[in-house]
């Protein structure tokens, strides 16, 4: 069988790559690609024919090499790849068999048919900024699409609103943002869902101000982005900040804040491969920072009850108690200490979510819920303003 393997697509990342052809089956071996990072997650690439199909063409045997070595990789039971045949819609793969290797490692592998031009291969559901075109064109007289900056590489830096609001800053506000880590992609999949449900409520909505695609270049680039040198965007939070996208960003908060009665800030996520339990959200540790623990948890809450039962995790709301690289200030908590809003983070899982295998509407919907809860928390605050 004639296929190469290409990387060179958007959100592209495979190395260790290799292919051997067997009594009709093709075994494509592969490896994450670190992209110059401590961790690796994500993956992406594209099998493509170069020669005539034939006759005793039967499967592609997909193998992925160091799983251990992924972050959140010690459970590869849990990896649920996608796949898209001819660029058609992307699909999970199932439950992969596991292959030990003598040593005492575990490699896994996925058989799926021949295609019959192009297979797609992704760790998760790309998103990038075709997904944000389609977004915007299922609600083009809701969304204004502003460039507000540009990356460390030049890449236009996208915000999202359906409101500029005004200096006299009375319409209530929300500031959103996702992909701080460019390979979370189930966190611009659960925005898109929040922004589904905003876009619905037409008028009545708060104003949106949102950054869908934050680290852009590594996004383009198809890095993991978790802890990636020079700076993590969601270490790099600091005054100044240590990277040009969180300055653009700081700035058009700053912006946000001058031009509305702002009220919370939401930071979308992924976290590491294996976890399956359900959503969950990462709060303030209250031993450091009681004011700010108590100005999210009701958010948390509210969210949690419309989440549950379906994606929420049991262990709901947590602090993030597990080692950094970088003792900086995050997102979090600058939005707390220096913008003067609370501000809740989200896990939301690549495969898994309480034995339900996600698809990409299972994300809408979980946005569309945290969406639902957050409106909810906005309608209580009101009252008492």
């Amino acid at each position: 069988m004639g296929f190469d393997v290409n990387t060179c697509i958007p959100f592209g990342n495979a190395c260790d790559i290799a292919l051997t052809a067997d009594e009709g089956t093709l075994t494509v071996s592969f490896a994450p690609d670190p992209h110059g990072g401590p961790e690796t997650l994500w993956f992406c690439f594209r099998l493509v024919r170069s020669d005539a199909p034939g006759p005793a063409e039967r499967t592609i045997r997909l193998h992925l090499k160091h799983s251990a070595n992924m972050l959140g990789g010690h459970h590869p039971s849990a990896m649920r790849p996608v796949i898209r045949y001819d660029e058609g819609a992307w699909q999970r793969l199932p439950q992969g068999d596991f292959i030990t290797l003598p040593d005492g490692r575990t490699d896994v592998a996925w058989s799926t048919p021949v295609p019959k031009e192009s297979l797609d291969v992704a760790y998760c559901y790309p998103y990038g900024m075709r997904e944000i075109e389609a977004l915007v064109d299922t609600n083009p007289e809701v969304w204004k699409v502003d460039t507000i900056g540009v990356s460390q590489n030049a890449r236009p830096i996208l915000r999202l609103s359906n409101d500029y609001g005004n200096p006299e800053g009375g319409h209530i506000g929300l500031y959103l943002m996702a992909r701080q880590h460019s390979g979370e992609t189930p966190g611009s999949w659960v925005l898109d869902g929040f922004l589904r449900a905003i876009a619905d409520l037409g008028r009545a909505a708060p104003l949106i101000w949102a950054v869908p695609l934050s680290n852009i270049d590594g996004i383009e680039g198809g890095d993991y982005g978790k802890d990636n040198f020079p700076y993590d965007l969601n270490r790099a939070w600091g005054r100044p900040p240590m990277r040009h996208e969180i300055s653009v960003i700081q700035r058009d908060m700053a912006r946000w804040r001058s031009r509305c009665r702002p009220v919370l800030a939401i930071d979308f996520h992924a976290p590491g491969a294996s976890e399956t339990g359900g959503v969950y959200a990462y709060v303030p540790d209250p031993d450091e920072d009681r004011g700010g623990y108590e100005a999210v948890m009701p958010w948390a809450d509210w969210t949690e009850d419309a989440l549950t039962p379906k994606y929420a995790a049991d262990d709901f709301a947590r602090v993030a108690r597990y080692p950094s690289r970088w003792e900086t200030p995050s997102f979090r908590g600058y939005a707390w200490s220096q913008v003067g809003v609370p501000c809740i983070t989200y896990e939301n899982p690549y495969a898994i979510a309480r034995d339900r295998v996600l698809t990409e509407e299972d994300y809408r919907e979980i946005g569309r819920r945290i969406c639902k809860g957050v409106l909810q928390g906005i309608d209580r605050l009101y009252e008492s303003f």
